[in-house]
């Protein structure tokens, strides 16, 4: 599918970002391991948002740790900007293709500090990246949504659906190129469900790659719909997913 899909997609004057090829993964059942998806292969584009859906159990966030190089039983062939993932430390990958998982993790005594924390480590430190300042995480939180959270506030004292906007926050703020959002708006209201959909779309608009595991009916942003079942991934349309 993959080399299909990409010569109809250079027709069209997308820019392939991020190159997957022969993915596997296989998953230990007592004694015995098991094949979760193997030979899958995908391409990510400059400026699209692919929604990757699927019934539960079916390897979609394995896939994503896959890409991101964060499962060590999984495996694939991979390219960023046509460069071999052979060719980037697993810490300079994931500064690139970042994975934020459903469950938020957020470091650090405030706020502040968590959306920071990156920016503190020294893939980043090396690269010379620049830290935000107090103006531009105000403005950032009052986007998502989040006007009523004060930068010196503590994040565990966050609900899940305020550290899930937060965690989004703090990678998009990164700049990767790739970003793999694993059901971030799962915990989320209808409206702040929406205002993550459109920060995405604003981070796609300026050429991030973005791929989001999905649950809820489609919200009109992905360019494209992938769906994993039995080990197999298939482009489907809209109407397909419908809850």
């Amino acid at each position: 599918m993959a080399a299909i899909e990409r010569d109809q997609q250079s027709a069209n004057g997308l820019t392939s970002v991020l190159q997957v090829d022969d993915a596997m993964c296989r998953v230990r059942h007592g004694d015995e391991w098991k094949t979760l998806f193997q030979g899958l292969s995908l391409t990510l584009y400059a400026g699209q948002i692919v929604d990757l859906v699927g019934p539960s159990g079916s390897g979609k966030s394995t896939l994503l740790e896959c890409m991101a190089q964060l499962n060590a039983d999984s495996d694939a062939r991979m390219a960023l900007d046509g460069r071999s993932a052979d060719g980037f430390t697993p810490e300079q990958w994931r500064t690139q293709v970042a994975y934020v998982p459903q469950r938020p993790v957020l470091m650090g005594a405030t706020v502040a500090e968590a959306i920071r924390y990156p920016f503190t480590l020294k893939v980043r430190r090396d690269s010379a990246a620049v830290i935000p300042d107090d103006d531009t995480l105000r403005r950032a939180l009052d986007e998502i949504g989040l006007r009523d959270v004060e930068l010196d506030r503590s994040p565990q004292d966050l609900s899940v659906g305020q550290q899930a906007r937060v965690c989004l926050l703090r990678t998009l703020l990164t700049g990767p190129k790739v970003l793999l959002a694993d059901e971030v708006d799962a915990g989320l209201d209808p409206d702040n469900a929406i205002r993550a959909a459109h920060l995405l779309a604003k981070a796609s608009e300026r050429g991030m790659a973005v791929c989001r595991v999905r649950h809820r009916d489609p919200d009109g942003m992905a360019a494209r719909i992938l769906e994993l079942a039995d080990g197999v991934l298939t482009e489907v349309s809209p109407k397909e997913v419908q809850a």
